[in-house]
């Protein structure tokens, strides 16, 4: 091969060898600018993922705090059904409640320095109170067709606390998936502050309490209240400390649902037939 062919294939291959490594390298640069995409994509779906994980937790927790199952220091509280006892089985616990500072100063019916208390802790909007309170009709039929002999323990109660034989002490233990439970609560210790706590009672069990406040305001003048007192009482939330107080002091000494009732120190939960409280009450009276 003369000097002139030696010296162009030189120049071709050396052309050639930068070509091929210049290739090289625009492959490599792609492979890693592919890498650090999928990369950073790998990177965004897990932030992503964390993010979605946190707010569903969030979701969660809130649904929780407004109506799926509020809680007392993290134990749920709700309505109590009947737990499947019979008559003489009472939901109770071991006499350890003391019954002086479970009923408070909160209003009761009977005298005062009773053999026997009976301290009931309810909502308005709970249709199990309003049950045992003997203004729900519908639950009472099927509570009745549980237990042929179930019957209304409240109205016995009253009755029984009227003769003299017991102190019957109402507390309020609002539940907050009852949005109109805090202010009828309210409205019956406002009621209360003018002596007409019972009555104020009977009307938001008989009547219900779905019109809100607009409504407890009809019932304070049906049963003749200073209707501005009333509502100013009402408007002002001068008795919610009171409603909270009641709630807190229930919780402590065991109410976890709606109604529960504490018969000389002993709990009673849910629904449970008046039999079920003429044995505590018969059971105190004879010490």
């Amino acid at each position: 091969m003369d000097e002139e062919h030696k010296k162009h294939y030189g120049e071709k291959s050396h052309k050639e060898k930068e070509h091929s490594e210049h290739t090289h390298h625009r492959v490599k640069s792609k492979s890693s600018n592919s890498m650090r995409s999928i990369n950073k994509l790998t990177i965004w779906r897990v932030v992503f993922a964390v993010l979605g994980i946190l707010l569903m937790l969030s979701l969660f927790t809130w649904w929780l705090d407004i109506g799926g199952s509020p809680s007392i220091g993290g134990i749920a509280v709700k309505e109590a059904q009947p737990k499947q006892v019979g008559a003489d089985e009472p939901s109770q616990q071991a006499n350890l409640v003391d019954m002086d500072s479970v009923a408070d100063d909160d209003d009761f019916l009977g005298p005062e320095d009773a053999k026997v208390t009976v301290v009931e802790f309810s909502d308005f909007e709970c249709s199990y109170c309003a049950a045992v309170a003997g203004t729900n009709p519908g639950l009472i039929q099927q509570l009745k067709s549980i237990d042929p002999n179930w019957e209304a323990p409240v109205p016995k109660l009253k009755e029984l606390a009227k003769q003299g034989k017991i102190k019957f002490v109402y507390r309020d233990f609002p539940l907050k998936s009852h949005k109109n439970a805090q202010k009828a609560a309210e409205a019956a210790e406002c009621a209360g502050e003018q002596g007409r706590f019972w009555e104020m009672y009977d009307e938001l069990f008989e009547n219900g309490v779905s019109g809100g406040v607009d409504s407890y305001k009809q019932f304070a003048s049906d049963i003749r209240l200073n209707t501005a007192e009333f509502n100013d009482c009402l408007d002002s939330g001068e008795m919610a400390f009171e409603v909270q107080k009641d709630f807190e002091d229930g919780a402590a000494a065991g109410i976890s649902g709606t109604p529960g009732f504490i018969v000389n120190g002993k709990l009673v939960s849910g629904a449970q037939p008046f039999s079920v409280f003429e044995k505590l009450i018969e059971e105190g009276l004879a010490k």
